[in-house]
């Protein structure tokens, strides 16, 4: 198989129809913190806002413009995140980067969803952008539990 064949087939119909129908792409009108990354590599920007409760996301929303991965991805953490805490992000992002650099399994529930990147594995320039929306998501929760 040529490698211009391997990458038809990674944007899979699934990677499409997630990246079609992201949860949460509304901005919040009040978060309590904003974070917003870009990938050097590939130029892909997420922004997210999240409103906290009990050291718990509450409320969230997202600006993404991503390829098809990165708005998988983003569809994936937006369909999983509202309930979760910096430590269950910080477990799902790790098991991501080791799903995809390390060939570990996919991220525990509730970020299973990530398995449909199983077949970026071998292409690594496009692992900023697949990591973008958690690790924008860590950072924004992150900067909230250091003001509080």
């Amino acid at each position: 198989m040529t490698r211009e064949t391997d990458l038809i087939k990674l944007y899979s119909q699934r990677i499409l129809e997630l990246a079609a129908d992201i949860p949460h792409l509304e901005r919040l009108d009040d978060p309590d913190v904003t974070a917003k990354k870009r990938s050097p590599l590939c130029g892909s920007t997420i922004s997210v806002d999240l409103k906290i409760a009990n050291g718990r996301i509450a409320a969230f929303g997202q600006d993404v413009k991503a390829c098809a991965l990165g708005q998988a991805a983003a569809a994936v953490v937006g369909d999983a995140i509202i309930g979760r805490s910096k430590e269950e992000l910080e477990t799902a992002r790790n098991q991501l980067k080791n799903m995809l650099v390390a060939d570990g399994p996919i991220p525990d529930a509730p970020f299973d969803g990530f398995e449909v990147l199983i077949p970026a594995r071998e292409f690594t320039n496009r692992h900023a952008s697949i990591m973008l929306a958690l690790d924008t998501s860590l950072a924004a929760m992150k900067e909230y539990c250091e003001t509080v």
